[in-house]
């Protein structure tokens, strides 16, 4: 599989240098593609967009608002998706002291990408006017201006800092959530789950108290509330269970819990299967979850939460169930070799766990 960094590779280049010669004629075609693309194999990702925007600030006009119509003249041409993230990264970087023409640039390019990344920029600098326009877009008939209202206002979203002044106050944001509740498309409501999750980590009871305000009959919203509140559920947060309903008091037995094998290789897969018995003399709301404890190259241990299954248990009643999971290196994760353990967690209390032995073979 290549790289991601590889979307920024040299064909690339030779495309976006030839819709900006295009755009601006004086633009230095030869001169931005030597330079934009010297020592390219050294830069990671997000160090090739970085750098790609650098270097347009040094080939386009200094004027920022003629460097701005050039951009605008040139976006239709390129190509959208996380590439295009190169135009609002230019904004980030020398559209500071223009706020008014920035925001308007970023309302624009976030359609074709995502402004998520440099809207902070504005936030960490003018807070309450950037946080002003954007409870403006949270209204906006376009349904990326619409997610980069909440996406852009999260308070930990990855890849970016944090925004200290919202996980003080997160009732800052609330107007933008409140405008988009019951947004009709998928890629706004997941922004707006994932918003309120990132609330509930470090805010659980104003998170929960938003959300029991909230009219769950509409499908959105209910949508919304679920996937918000799935950090909680998996912790067993009380309270985050009583809003679904699930059982506070779980009363189940876990039984014949077994994994495929003691050890297996780096890419190998693992079985694991468990049974589920009822303990309760009435139904009982579950969300099973199993849980991986990864060691890190410390040696210490930490965890995944997975979700499995939701299920109402009926008294005396029992569940089997079988998963495969496939131990591979990811982007995202790091595999070391040694002791890896795999719990299973109903409604959030651990049942039980079984250990096995990764190998990393060299």
């Amino acid at each position: 599989m290549e790289p991601l960094k590889e979307m920024f590779n040299r064909d690339f280049y030779r495309h976006f240098a030839d819709v900006f010669a295009a755009a601006d004629k004086k633009f230095d075609r030869n001169g931005f593609y030597k330079e934009v693309t010297e020592a390219l194999e050294t830069r990671e990702l997000n160090e090739r967009l970085r750098h790609t925007a650098v270097m347009l600030g040094k080939h386009l006009p200094k004027d920022y608002k003629k460097a701005l119509e050039v951009l605008m003249k040139a976006a239709p041409s390129l190509k959208t998706g996380y590439t295009a993230l190169v135009l609002p990264d230019f904004v980030a970087l020398y559209g500071k002291d223009h706020f008014e023409l920035s925001m308007k640039a970023l309302q624009y390019f976030t359609t074709l990408g995502s402004a998520e990344f440099a809207i902070r920029t504005f936030l960490k600098t003018d807070f309450t006017r950037t946080l002003t326009v954007m409870k403006q877009w949270a209204v906006h008939d376009d349904h990326h201006v619409r997610r980069l209202a909440s996406e852009g206002s999260r308070p930990r979203l990855p890849w970016s800092f944090k925004l200290d002044a919202v996980i003080k106050d997160p009732s800052l944001t609330r107007d933008i959530l409140e405008s988009l509740k019951t947004d009709d498309t998928l890629y706004v409501r997941k922004s707006v789950a994932n918003h309120l999750n990132d609330i509930s980590k470090d805010n659980s009871a104003y998170m929960l108290e938003v959300v029991k305000g909230w009219d769950t009959q509409h499908p959105h919203t209910a949508w919304i509330v679920k996937h918000a509140s799935r950090t909680l559920i998996k912790k067993g947060d009380k309270d985050s269970l009583c809003v679904f309903n699930f059982e506070k008091q779980v009363k189940v037995k876990l039984d014949q819990f077994r994994l495929s094998a003691p050890s297996i290789r780096l890419g190998d897969a693992l079985t694991f299967t468990f049974l589920l018995k009822s303990e309760k003399s009435s139904p009982q709301k579950l969300v099973i979850d199993y849980v991986v404890h990864y060691p890190k190259s410390s040696g210490e241990l930490s965890q995944k939460v997975f979700k499995l299954k939701e299920v109402v248990l009926q008294p005396g009643e029992q569940l089997s169930f079988s998963k495969k999971q496939v131990f591979k290196d990811m982007t995202t994760r790091k595999h070391y070799k040694g002791k890896h353990l795999i719990s299973i967690q109903v409604n959030g209390k651990i049942l039980g766990e079984q250990a096995f032995q990764l190998k990393i073979m060299s």
